[in-house]
């Protein structure tokens, strides 16, 4: 059994099919168990609670609602007042845009996994100047035509502690095997940047380079996955991402 116990709740109006709850929540903790924690060393038990039941004293959050409180965000994780790490996603959101929930929900929850108190960056020197990178472990990754399917669920790529290390020539770079280098944003991914050099705050760079401060283009999956840079570091992917 896993150290971490995450009780999943939906109270979604259009996530009706207790059997289709069921089902996500076995592929994520099926991911979980057999495709990340083995390469991040972190593993967690999903549990789904019952309706009108509230998650045990010391369980993390992943709750699956309708519309976000963030303006365009599929989902992003946070810390409760309690101090404990929640996921949200919000499927009625990802339906209006064509997009399942379930990929929102993996997306979110490796995160979650991988950054908990969602403060963790990592340093690059290189040519181009000292830079923090988020460390965000789907964002590069995120669009939906990179996943991949577990017994028909559609969960998210996501990236290797080697995407990090910017002195790696070589190796496998996420579970994909799309990315070919540290570092790399692949079609409709992003990372959070912060640029040392000027203090110019947080950023967010996308698959072609391009630096932006304020908000994605509207209907986009980054405008649509993400959240502020500036007011903390989440998952866009949920900006669409």
């Amino acid at each position: 059994m896993a150290n971490i116990k995450i009780a999943v709740t939906n109270a979604s109006t259009v996530v009706t099919s207790s059997a289709e709850v069921a089902k996500v929540i076995a592929a994520l903790q099926k991911q979980v168990s057999r495709d990340f924690a083995p390469i991040w060393g972190i593993d967690a038990d999903l549990r789904v609670v019952p309706a009108g039941t509230k998650p045990a004293s010391g369980e993390w959050w992943l709750v699956i609602l309708d519309d976000s409180d963030q303006a365009g965000a599929l989902g992003y994780h946070d810390v409760t007042d309690q101090g404990l790490p929640i996921g949200k996603v919000f499927a009625k959101t990802d339906a209006t845009y064509g997009e399942k929930w379930s990929c929102t929900a993996a997306h979110e929850l490796i995160e979650m996994l991988v950054d908990p108190n969602i403060n963790l960056t990592v340093f690059d020197e290189s040519s181009a100047g000292g830079r923090l990178y988020a460390y965000e472990a789907c964002d590069a990754c995120e669009a939906e035509k990179f996943g991949y399917k577990i017994d028909g669920v559609l969960v998210s790529d996501f990236v290797f502690p080697s995407w990090f290390e910017s002195f790696r020539k070589s190796g496998q770079f996420d579970f994909m095997k799309k990315i070919s280098k540290p570092l790399q944003l692949l079609s409709g991914g992003y990372i959070g940047v912060y640029d040392v050099r000027n203090g110019s705050g947080w950023t967010q760079v996308t698959a072609d380079r391009t630096n932006f401060r304020s908000r994605a283009p509207v209907g986009s999956r980054r405008e649509r996955r993400s959240i502020q840079m500036d007011q903390r570091i989440v998952s866009t992917a949920y900006q669409k991402k």
